[in-house]
C-alpha cells in the first residue's frame, strides 16, 4: 500500500483527535478505554473512515518471527495507528509504546489519547516514524 501524503495523514489524524475531544466533551474521565474505543469507532464508521481494531503487530527478529506479539487499539485508513488509554496521566512508557508499535508496524503516524485526562486536549500525544515530507 503506497504511503499517502502528509495532507492526509493530518486529515486522518484532525479527524480523530476531533472525535476524541467531542467523545470527552460528552462522556467526560472516568469509563473503561474499551468504552471510549468503541465511541470512537462508531464515529469513524460514521466518517466511512476504515479501521480495523485490535490490529496484530509482528515481531521479527532475527528469523523468528512472532505474529501476535502485539495488538494496536486502532488502524485508520492502513496507516494511523491509535492506542486509546484511560488513565490519570500518561508515563513515558505509553509514547514509547506507541512508537514500538509504528517502528514494528512501520506505519508513519500515531496518535496516543487519554481519555482520562482532565481535558483532552492535554490526553493527546501525535508520534511519528518516518513521516511523509509532503
Amino acid at each position: 500500500m503506497p504511503l499517502p501524503t502528509a495532507e492526509t495523514l493530518n486529515t486522518i489524524t484532525s479527524r480523530i483527535i476531533d472525535s476524541a475531544i467531542a467523545i470527552h466533551r460528552a462522556l467526560g474521565p472516568g469509563l473503561l478505554e474499551s468504552a471510549y474505543l468503541k465511541c470512537l469507532t462508531r464515529d469513524l464508521a460514521d466518517a466511512q473512515l476504515p479501521f480495523q481494531t485490535q490490529h496484530s503487530i509482528p515481531l521479527v527478529y532475527k528469523g523468528l518471527s512472532i505474529d501476535c506479539a502485539y495488538r494496536a487499539d486502532l488502524i485508520v485508513d492502513g496507516h494511523v495507528l491509535v492506542e486509546v488509554k484511560a488513565i490519570e496521566a500518561f508515563a513515558p512508557i505509553h509514547s514509547q509504546q506507541v512508537y514500538t508499535y509504528l517502528r514494528l508496524g512501520n506505519y508513519p503516524v500515531g496518535l496516543l489519547l487519554n481519555f482520562g485526562a482532565p481535558m483532552m486536549k492535554d490526553g493527546i500525544k501525535r508520534i511519528v516514524n518516518h513521516f511523509p515530507d509532503r
